[in-house]
């Protein structure tokens, strides 16, 4: 019987390689609709004797498709007369330009909640997905035994290595904006998770130093619900620029969450505000709105600024996609980024006193200088790297009278390291 994979050598049949570069030309990507050559995803074809290997650029591909299309160019190429062998590899992605860890980003925001579902993991990946559409955009899904971000917004892995060996995000993309996702999730799919201590905080410090990013504007690091080893170890590693908080306006998940914004600001971050979430339904059948937690005030708990109140709704439920979200989580994308820029700026006159840095005995001095210097009614403003509150006593004991008597008396923390005092002088 005749090989066909040996053809006469006197033939005029065209270089095995130019055959194999035909045969790979009938191989489709099926997401541009193009073949494998148009789509840019032949790295390169090496023809040694009968043995051929190609380089493919498959890494944008989720697992499955990323599988597909290797097999399909490996049974094209072995349908080749004269192949005796066929190989397909892929290849590591392009690099150029792409930063490794986390620190590179010039702003990185925390996504927090006191209790799990309460729609954390759905505002965060609302949040970023909106944010890419104008900046270099990252999602880290630090959430290590509840790893959402992967499901919501439908991206598998594997997770790919660069020539160096760090791990590339995957990237989704729609309508040309783009969005870099890394997960525990993406390595791990449909394992169970069962991380502690030591294990989660290597994993995670490995993946915030080492992940080589191609976004560098802004991270969105969506963090697991409570205050346990993965936050802190978040807040040790990773110079955060504010956080926003998630919560529903039920009267205990309204109260953790008060005490987890105390703790983010004692572990110096600014709570840039607070998402307060399924506040309300509207009605599809009789168009009525009902409030989900009738009674309960978030203004009476929270000390910190609302970004936004978002109703229990099907769109939130959508596979949200970078650049196309619902309108609201715009807005919310917009106070963000807003609240961001002016995290550690202070609101304070131009004549407030600073008594940051100073010396305790100083400190008394200059306070007790200023506050006797003023008329009576006029407002005296202090501001202080610690708790001021101690200092209604000392304004006291300047003018005889008592603490309580110090009119207008208000201490405001604007930022984690930095209060505001306000009193009127008597």
């Amino acid at each position: 019987m005749t090989n066909n994979r040996h053809p006469n050598p006197d033939s005029d049949d065209p270089p095995l390689e130019d055959r194999v570069e035909s045969a790979l030309r009938t191989v489709r990507d099926p997401d541009a609709g193009v073949n494998v050559f148009e789509a840019g995803l032949v790295e390169s074809i090496d023809v040694d004797d009968a043995s051929v290997t190609v380089e493919a650029a498959v890494s944008e591909f989720d697992h499955k498709n990323a599988t597909g299309i290797m097999r399909a160019m490996v049974q094209a190429v072995r349908d080749v007369p004269a192949v005796e062998s066929a190989h397909v590899e892929p290849v590591s992605p392009s690099t150029d330009g792409a930063v490794e860890g986390v620190a590179e980003f010039d702003t990185i925001i925390a996504v927090a909640s006191a209790k799990g579902g309460v729609g954390k993991s759905t505002v965060s990946t609302a949040l970023a997905c909106a944010l890419a559409a104008d900046r270099p955009t990252g999602l880290f899904d630090a959430d290590i035994h509840g790893p959402n971000v992967p499901s919501l917004l439908d991206v598998s892995g594997p997770i790919h290595s660069d020539d160096e060996g760090s791990p590339l995000p995957v990237k989704t993309t729609e309508s040309g904006t783009s969005l870099d996702v890394m997960s525990v999730g993406l390595m791990e799919d449909g394992a169970p998770l069962a991380w502690r201590g030591a294990m989660a905080h290597d994993a995670l410090t490995e993946l915030f130093t080492t992940t080589a990013w191609r976004a560098d504007d802004t991270l969105v690091v969506d963090l697991p619900p409570g205050t346990g080893d993965v936050v802190l170890t978040t807040l040790q590693e990773v110079s955060v620029d504010g956080v926003v908080v998630v919560t529903t306006p039920f009267e205990s998940s309204l109260d953790d969450t008060a005490r987890s914004i105390e703790l983010f600001r004692d572990n110096g971050v600014p709570v840039l505000g607070a998402v307060v979430n399924m506040g309300q339904f509207a009605c599809p059948s009789c168009g009525d709105t009902h409030d989900m937690f009738p009674g309960s005030s978030h203004e009476e708990h929270l000390d910190a600024p609302v970004l936004a109140e978002l109703p229990f709704s099907p769109r939130f439920q959508a596979t949200p996609a970078p650049g196309d979200v619902a309108p609201e989580m715009e807005d919310l994308a917009d106070a963000v980024a807003d609240a961001a820029a002016t995290a550690w700026d202070l609101d304070v006159p131009n004549d407030a006193l600073d008594i940051r840095g100073e010396a305790p005995e100083k400190r008394r001095e200059r306070v007790a200088e200023r506050f006797t210097s003023l008329e009576s009614g006029e407002t005296f403003t202090l501001v202080s790297d610690r708790d001021p509150t101690p200092v209604r006593d000392f304004l006291g004991g300047l003018t005889d009278r008592r603490p309580e008597e110090i009119a207008g008396f208000e201490v405001e923390r604007q930022t984690p390291n930095d209060w505001v005092l306000t009193a009127t002088r008597p």
